[in-house]
């Protein structure tokens, strides 16, 4: 993303889900950072009312499959009919692929109706090899003026997330950042 204004883009992919995803708004709340939530459409299906609770406060949402998919190891048609599925329950022009992994040909296809959106940091908070200072360490080493940044709304990145994230947002505040969401254009 440009990077002439101190903004960063926090994103969380792989929610909502009601353990997490209410603690990471309430955390963005406090300090009046808005997001983009990448959503898995079964998780979406599962819980309408937290989906409908991160638009209302201001966040985007994007499609990230229905079935958290590997493009690289799922065949077309029936990659494009998971992220189909998953649009009837999440109205967005954006999306992510999951692990980050798309094929041309996938690519060249999505891109007539979405905007598919990667990141330039990884806070790795769904590896239970590190711990939350040092997913917080990561994110704070690599991040600039435009970057996306990748937290994850889940059970499995829960414990690390729950250290990283209040702490990124108030290195980053205190620095004079805002947190925005991402858009479409």
């Amino acid at each position: 993303m440009p990077g002439k204004e101190k903004i960063i883009y926090l994103s969380f992919d792989d929610g909502p889900i009601p353990e997490v995803t209410p603690w990471v708004l309430e955390e963005l709340k406090k300090r009046n950072a808005k997001a983009t939530f990448f959503c898995i459409g079964d998780n979406a299906k599962k819980h309408p009312a937290i989906l409908r609770q991160i638009t209302e406060e201001g966040h985007a949402i994007g499609n990230h499959t229905y079935h958290h998919l590997n493009g690289w190891k799922t065949k077309n048609p029936d990659y494009f009919n998971d992220i189909d599925l998953a649009r009837k329950l999440i109205p967005s022009k954006l999306f992510r692929p999951p692990y980050g992994k798309i094929r041309v040909s996938q690519i060249s296809v999505l891109k007539k109706e979405y905007r598919i959106v990667m990141w330039d940091v990884l806070s790795k908070d769904y590896d239970n090899t590190l711990d939350g200072d040092d997913c917080y360490k990561r994110v704070v080493n690599s991040t600039r003026s435009g970057s996306i940044v990748v937290f994850h709304d889940s059970l499995k990145a829960e414990a690390r997330l729950r250290v990283a994230l209040p702490k990124v947002l108030d290195h980053f505040s205190d620095l004079g950042f805002r947190f925005a969401a991402l858009s479409v254009s």
